[in-house]
């Protein structure tokens, strides 16, 4: 298994007399977008989370059926996303891992690296949350890191919360209502395909990340600004 690279790793844990906290945005980030941002920060504050690190999945195990943005891109318009933002890191540890991305291998390495004074909390949307009880090693996966589940306004928890509960396994569940979660990112690539803007919706940055490496290709021609 590759080794974390230490340039993105934020440095934590030096002193034993207090506890870190830090946070794990994973996805796809196809592109990534105002949504994704919005809720590290909200899990940043509400945590107290010392650090949000954006983790793109180089070979996403839950998208072997699709296509899927070169690797590399998706890299880039997440560091570009996350440039302004001292609080955030985007680390390409997963983009340059081989095989398929398994979460649960990335949690481990990050829990090997760091001292037990890091609290990790592993971010993802209430959606997956239902369906992490069939992710690889779930139970290995629940001693590694503390769970955010994004939702969004309305969404009923009820699911998701009797489904942990059916299960043998002792996840630690925080929900966090976020209402950018509305963005999706299917949605901004339909819109590129229609030669909608995607202005307010990502980062002028990643936009223009788009329209230069022509990505999602559009009908109708660039995404407008």
């Amino acid at each position: 298994m590759s080794e974390l690279p230490r340039q993105d790793l934020p440095l934590l844990g030096a002193d034993p007399t207090r506890t870190y906290r830090l946070g794990i945005m994973g996805g796809t980030f196809d592109p990534i977008h105002n949504g994704h941002l919005v809720t590290a920060e909200q899990a940043r504050c509400a945590l107290d989370l010392d650090v949000v690190l954006f983790m793109p999945a180089g070979n996403p195990a839950f998208k072997q059926d699709r296509s899927v943005t070169n690797p590399e891109d998706r890299y880039s318009m997440t560091l570009l996303a996350t440039s302004d933002n001292p609080l955030f890191l985007a680390s390409r540890y997963e983009v340059d891992r081989e095989g398929v991305t398994y979460t649960v291998d990335t949690l481990q390495r990050l829990r090997d690296t760091y001292p037990k004074n890091v609290e990790i909390y592993f971010i993802t949307g209430a959606d997956a949350i239902v369906d992490i009880i069939t992710w690889r090693d779930a139970a290995r996966l629940a001693t590694l890191a503390k769970l955010v589940g994004a939702t969004r306004p309305g969404y009923d928890l009820d699911r998701a919360r009797s489904v942990l509960a059916g299960s043998d396994i002792a996840f630690d569940v925080r929900y966090l209502e976020v209402p950018a979660l509305a963005i999706s990112s299917s949605y901004l690539r339909e819109r590129v395909r229609q030669g909608q803007s995607l202005r307010y919706l990502t980062p002028d940055s990643v936009i223009g990340y788009i329209n230069k490496h022509h990505l999602y290709p559009s009908v109708q021609g660039e995404a407008r600004p």
